[in-house]
């Protein structure tokens, strides 16, 4: 269970840049770290975390989703920006 969550943020990530060579190395006492399998001898992308503070570094890493917003959405936020100035 613990595993599973560390490899969908990595398959995440892959997805947002296109990079499919990203892999998560676990380690004993439930640690991880992210690796690039294109890199020269597996070249560790960070150090050994925790699974939470792994899952938010690699949701943080390479290129974020854009977020989506209707018209709606985009008109209500320039309402309220109008009303606060």
């Amino acid at each position: 269970m613990r595993t599973t969550r560390a490899i969908h943020a990595v398959e995440r990530l892959k997805t947002r840049s296109g990079h499919p060579y990203y892999a998560a190395v676990s380690l004993p006492g439930g640690m991880f770290y992210l690796t690039d399998k294109a890199a020269p001898a597996g070249k560790p992308l960070s150090a050994a975390l925790a699974l939470d503070e792994f899952v938010k570094f690699v949701d943080a890493f390479g290129p974020q989703q854009p977020r989506r917003a209707s018209k709606l959405d985009l008109a209500f936020e320039a309402q309220i920006k109008n009303s606060k100035s």
